[in-house]
């Protein structure tokens, strides 16, 4: 049984007037569903090539396709990612030539003649579509880690922003009236001191050290778990200081003031925080190209499959054609049973092995059971949705 969460590709033998099969299954689908979309699916006429080409071709499809697969979930993951997981603003990112995947399948798909015209042999169709693809890859790979690369530095800088005094950057905290300015013999240092030692802090820093400069300290900033102080101390007992501070849980910053390096600082964050943003819509249009691209090719790729199957199913001649049907969930099973039943009569030459067969047909009939893991009567694939 076929994904209930999938759009289903079906090709058959064309007996006569191929939207005579659309007008017949049609009604038989809505009856079970009013919901059920089902639409006519060109196939178009491929030079066959030889027997073992398509043999070939059918071993390596099935490859290529999860190849495809993958890189049109990558793509729309990180179209996700970069909407913070919005289904509202995905849907109105995960698009195919500016229609949805529904419009494109049922009511617009055709074969692109112009990029993958069907004079050339599949194998060549093939090395195109698969060289597009590996081409998207790349792109989206390279301009992924690129914005990974500037995303982390960003969110580096502004993690030494957040947290509390004893572990944040204090850059935007600390003012140049804070510290004692161009003194040869003395030094501000800043001290982050747990909120329940306040008043532990005032009785004893004129005292942690031999060279304390007295009633020098100040309260800068303040937060819910420690309040940052400054202290004027003689530079030759820093260590002695800081070790003593240490010895009563006061933890004293490694900062020191410059005003060259606060601007520094600033620049790099908004330097940073502009390229992230450029990036971000740079990786955004990229991806919603792409999705669009990918998807068009995956569903070419599936048409090629549904050819080379059809042809080592049901042989010569190769005239072939299908259905697209975009179930209902809830009636998927039963939509599935009716289709099984219009087609019940193609099981004889799906394993026909007569005396006027060609040697082609007969050595086809050799290689069914490696076509596909689950055999139906019709040759089938699934073009899975996507989920917001």
């Amino acid at each position: 049984m076929p994904s209930d969460q999938s759009t289903w590709l079906i090709a058959v033998p064309q007996d006569g007037d191929s939207e005579g099969l659309l007008q017949e299954v049609s009604p038989k689908l809505s009856q079970q569903s009013k919901s059920t979309l089902v639409a006519q699916l060109s196939i178009p006429s491929f030079k066959t090539g030889t027997l073992d080409g398509l043999i070939s071709l059918s071993e390596e499809l099935p490859k290529q396709e999860t190849f495809f697969t993958n890189t049109v979930a990558k793509t729309v993951d990180t179209l996700r990612n970069l909407l913070n997981n919005d289904p509202s603003k995905l849907k109105d990112h995960v698009l195919v030539n500016e229609q949805s995947v529904d419009d494109y399948l049922i009511k617009d798909w055709k074969w692109n003649e112009g990029r993958y015209g069907i004079q050339r042999g599949l194998r060549e169709i093939m090395d195109t579509l698969n060289k597009e693809m590996v081409s998207i890859d790349n792109a989206m790979k390279a301009k992924l880690t690129n914005y990974n690369l500037v995303k982390g530095s960003l969110v580096q800088m502004q993690r030494k922003k957040t947290g509390n005094l004893s572990l944040r950057s204090l850059v935007d905290v600390v003012s140049k009236e804070d510290f004692v300015q161009d003194s040869e013999y003395l030094e501000t240092l800043l001290v982050a001191v747990p909120k329940a030692n306040v008043k532990d802090w005032h009785a004893k820093y004129e005292h942690l050290g031999s060279m304390v400069v007295p009633r020098s300290t100040a309260s800068i900033a303040s937060d819910e778990e420690y309040t940052l102080f400054s202290v004027v101390v003689f530079r030759r007992v820093h260590d002695e200081f800081v070790q003593k501070c240490r010895e009563n849980k006061f933890i004293v910053r490694d900062f020191v003031f410059s005003e060259e390096e606060l601007a520094k600082q600033q620049q790099e964050l908004e330097t940073a925080d502009t390229t992230e943003k450029e990036l971000w819509t740079e990786l955004l249009r990229l991806s919603r190209t792409n999705f669009s691209e990918s998807l068009q090719m995956l569903v070419h790729l599936k048409v090629v499959r549904l050819f080379v199957e059809s042809v080592l199913r049901y042989g010569l001649p190769a005239n072939y054609t299908g259905v697209v049907v975009k179930p209902d969930p809830k009636s998927a099973k039963k939509t599935f049973g009716v289709l099984q039943s219009q087609f019940a009569y193609l099981r004889p030459r799906s394993n026909r092995s007569s005396g006027k067969a060609s040697t082609e047909e007969e050595f086809a009939g050799e290689y069914q059971t490696l076509m596909e893991q689950e055999f139906f009567d019709f040759v089938f694939y699934e073009v899975p949705w996507i989920v917001y």
